[in-house]
């Protein structure tokens, strides 16, 4: 039979765990009442630690300093030095040849014809090995000048630093180049966009719901280049 009904043994629960959060409480206010007089006795033991421990750069360096002289004298002199050799000419590498001047060493057009015809690898990527590097400076177009400034440069480059037209006719229709003059703008939009993603986005809005949330993610897939 057991001992007691189950009215007993809840107060007794209870009971018990009053007694442990009393006695944490207890203990708590206890620490803090401790601390707290600690607190009130350490400005006198503080001060006088702060007091033995000086800044003296010299005491820190193992030097014993004189207490009677105003200051020490800081030393910015440099103390450690290495003889440069001066003997040897600096070699200066010469600039390539003009024909050189839209050299791009992984994509060589005539380079590229000697590569196997298969699969198209020759139109791949094929980099110069060390004995093929050139050992001169890739000089700038004739008429090379200082690109545009951003944000300018997002829409306009100079054309004689990029003296070809050939993009701006065969993808006239797309709209991604246009040259004006003498430099190019890229005026944004290309095939995907001509009249602005804003119109894109309205175009699409006609055919399915955008706004109502049925929707969250519309892909329209073509044979672009993108």
């Amino acid at each position: 039979m057991a001992n007691g009904s189950p009215k007993q043994h809840q107060l007794e629960a209870k009971r018990k765990r009053l007694t442990w959060i009393l006695g944490v409480s207890g203990l708590c206010v206890l620490f803090y009442v401790l601390g707290a007089w600690q607190h009130t006795a350490a400005p006198t033991n503080l001060a006088q630690s702060i007091t033995k421990v000086a800044c003296d750069v010299s005491n820190v360096a193992g030097v014993s300093s004189n207490p009677s002289s105003e200051s020490a004298v800081l030393d910015f002199n440099s103390h450690h030095q290495i003889q440069i050799n001066n003997t040897d000419s600096v070699n200066e590498i010469p600039p390539c040849d003009m024909s050189y001047s839209e050299y791009t060493p992984c994509q060589d057009p005539q380079r590229g014809r000697k590569f196997d015809r298969n699969m198209l690898k020759y139109r791949e990527r094929h980099c110069p090995t060390k004995d093929e590097l050139l050992l001169c400076l890739i000089p700038a177009p004739p008429k090379y000048k200082t690109p545009f400034k951003w944000p300018q440069s997002r829409d306009y480059a100079w054309y004689d630093n990029i003296p070809h037209n050939e993009l701006s006719i065969e993808k006239a229709v797309q709209n991604w180049i246009q040259v004006e003059g003498d430099r190019f703008r890229f005026p944004g939009g290309g095939t995907m966009f001509p009249r602005g993603a804003d119109a894109y986005i309205d175009d699409i809005s006609e055919l399915i719901p955008l706004t109502d949330g049925s929707i969250r993610t519309a892909i329209d897939t073509g044979c672009g280049v993108s």
